[in-house]
């Protein structure tokens, strides 16, 4: 008895000295190359997605003698989440994503949030014209095209939160011209594949926004990413790896990287550090030291959707359906049926299908979720795993879906699809937030969080959705914090030509939405609906756009100008 007793201590202590070593590792900082340059570069952005690139076109506009340098451990830019096949390609407006409007107590619909994230994606449509004039972009239709917006939902008390929302929504300026049917024969018409071999019973209903987009955020990245290119003082590091931040004396910050083909490391010295790497952002936070990354963990979540690429079924579907997530489920996993538009040709995506893994990026380590947990972390990523058991059961049931399941799933909102119309494909990984609040204590965040230290020299990009399409709006947000005495000085004359609707909101007035929409849809050949301003005398044909147009640009889809 003695002996087991001495046993079962050893092992408590040896699994105690583990764990400690485990969260407090590394216990002391390795030795890095010295920085290479003296004068240190402008900016190092770590991450060559949509947003790293997005701040450095930002910043080459605004301060064109800036030196700086992207690092990319990938051989090519946008090949994680920014990538067209690793993403949604939604334009996220609020249009369609029933989980920005949620039913409050008293039966009504709450639109902050939904109004919230359609401001934001008119600064990314603002941002992308003015590229677009100054050449950074190419031909619109390369990277966003006109895909109308759909909610879609079965069963009484979903029809009737339906209808309250669209009547909540289009009371402001940015969702006018929503439409509500429950008949089936129009809800056909909008969207063919959802209602044919449906039982004619069952009582649905959809709601319709003609404005909806699809974007493909990897040939943005990339395009944007060549007009870089073209200053002496940018520099792309493709396959060159983040492996150490150190602080200098001087608040500027040694980054150290290792090419990855050569094996070799070295260090550069900049006065601010952009950590924009998707799912790695956490661990590239850490290893920084600020105090500001103890607040944070990380939660890695993948995704999978079903893929239609033959024409006979791809060119019948031009719209993103957007479902309702089934009681219970997180926000994450509200299904949709997407157009696409991918690698020039149309696609259908259905999904998502969560993938639990422990990587923090596609092409990561199983290793990254473990990397990240220290003693800062460990009890709020313990407290979050707790009272969230829930996503933990839908992880669970995820994972044990086979393709009969996925297909059974699918024909919720494709009735006549065969299995053998589509293929499974892995999206990107994506990490969600599990913060430190001061009030509510660790909480699991939906969407993105700036991180950046007192001094204003590290920021940090972490968390999803809505991400990508509101990637202007975000960096904006970032150069306020960061650089609030440029801005200040003279960014801001500069940064009302590239938006300019900086430092207002459209949705308070209709007159500066319709002024904004007509710029934005005649530059990128998108269509538009004319929003009626109060004391103004309806006109009988469709407002002329800014500057002549071809016919094909200026799509009025309000020709009536219908009252709000």
């Amino acid at each position: 008895m003695k002996k087991f007793r001495k046993v079962l201590l050893l092992l408590i202590a040896v699994a105690a000295v583990g764990g400690a070593l485990f969260l407090y590792w590394p216990l002391y900082q390795r030795s890095v190359p010295a920085a290479q340059n003296d004068q240190p570069v402008d900016v190092v952005l770590v991450g060559a997605g949509i947003m790293s690139v997005t701040l450095a076109t930002y910043l080459q506009e605004l301060q064109p003698d800036w030196k700086l340098q992207i690092y990319e451990r990938r051989d090519g830019v946008a090949e994680e989440s920014s990538d067209g096949w690793n993403n949604a390609g939604t334009g996220h407006s609020g249009f369609a994503e029933l989980n920005y409007t949620p039913q409050l107590a008293d039966g009504s619909v709450e639109t902050k949030r939904a109004v919230e994230i359609a401001e934001q994606f008119e600064i990314s449509r603002q941002f992308w014209s003015h590229q677009v004039h100054e050449g950074r972009l190419g031909t619109p239709s390369d990277f966003i095209n006109p895909t109308p917006h759909m909610s879609f939902v079965w069963g009484e008390d979903n029809i009737d939160y339906l209808r309250k929302r669209r009547d909540a929504l289009v009371k402001n300026p940015l969702f006018y011209g929503m439409q509500f049917s429950d008949d089936a024969a129009q809800i056909k018409q909008w969207a063919p594949l959802l209602m044919e071999g449906r039982d004619p019973k069952q009582h649905v209903a959809a709601t319709y926004m003609p404005l909806g987009t699809d974007v493909n955020f990897g040939v943005i990245t990339r395009q944007l990413t060549q007009g870089l290119q073209r200053s002496p003082n940018f520099a792309l590091n493709l396959g060159h790896e983040v492996t150490a931040l150190r602080r200098n004396a001087d608040k500027t910050w040694n980054v150290t990287v290792k090419d990855l083909k050569s094996g070799q490391e070295s260090t550069v010295k900049s006065r601010f550090v952009f950590i924009g790497a998707g799912g790695a952002a956490l661990k590239l936070l850490q290893l920084s030291g600020i105090p500001e990354a103890d607040d944070y963990a990380g939660f890695p979540v993948g995704g999978q959707f079903l893929a239609f690429t033959a024409p006979a079924i791809a060119d019948r579907h031009r719209v993103k359906a957007y479902g309702m997530a089934e009681t219970g489920s997180p926000p994450m996993s509200v299904p949709h049926l997407d157009a696409r538009k991918l690698d020039g040709k149309p696609v259908i995506l259905f999904g998502p299908f969560a993938l639990y893994s422990t990587k923090f990026l596609k092409h990561g380590s199983w290793f990254d979720l473990y990397s990240s947990v220290n003693h800062d972390n460990v009890g709020e990523m313990l407290s979050v795993g707790a009272e969230n058991l829930d996503l933990v059961k839908y992880l669970m049931s995820q994972a044990q879906l086979n393709d009969n399941d996925r297909h059974a799933e699918l024909l919720k909102y494709f009735p006549t699809a065969k299995r053998s119309d589509w293929t499974l494909v892995t999206a990107g990984q994506r990490v969600q937030v599990i913060k430190r609040d001061p009030v509510k204590g660790p909480v699991l965040q939906f969407g993105t969080e700036i991180v950046i230290d007192k001094d204003r020299s590290i920021a940090a990009l972490l968390g999803a959705s809505p991400g990508a399409s509101t990637s202007p709006p975000i960096m904006l947000d970032l150069m306020a914090k960061a650089f609030p005495q440029q801005v200040a000085a003279g960014w801001g004359e500069k940064l009302r030509q590239i938006v300019p609707s900086y430092g207002r909101k459209l949705n308070d007035s209709p007159a500066l939405t319709n002024e904004i929409r007509r710029m934005t849809s005649q530059t990128l050949q998108l269509p538009y609906l004319e929003v009626p301003v109060a004391g103004a005398q309806p006109a009988q044909t469709p407002q002329p756009a800014p500057t002549p147009a071809p016919a094909k640009d200026a799509r009025n889809q309000n020709p009536e100008l219908q009252a709000m």
